[in-house]
């Protein structure tokens, strides 16, 4: 096995597995460390692996009734400085789904 193989094994694991960015790392490192002091042979280039994406998890704080809950309580400036920021945490959250 070289390093024609582990980037055949690695690339599986990213497309295939659609394992996450970590364990394709972990794997990666799991190997060059086993090339390097155990087998003591050198892993070669992994020229065409393909990385495994990371996911980005955007985690739902409150819901859309929860900060109208919250909004009905503020007035004044409390009212207006709390809607702005929640509209554009909206739009920042549309635009990173839409332009990634």
């Amino acid at each position: 096995m070289g390093g024609k193989e582990v980037q055949q094994f690695l690339n599986y694991l990213a497309m295939k597995r659609k394992v996450s960015s970590s364990t394709q790392n972990q794997a990666l490192n799991a190997l060059v460390f086993m090339y390097c002091h155990v087998i003591n042979q050198p892993l070669g280039e992994l020229d065409g692996l393909v990385y495994a994406k990371r996911r980005v998890n955007i985690p739902t704080v409150l819901s859309q009734s929860e900060v109208k809950s919250i909004l009905s309580h503020l007035t004044g400036i409390q009212w207006l400085l709390v809607s702005l920021m929640y509209e554009y945490m909206v739009l920042v959250y549309v635009s990173w789904k839409v332009f990634g």
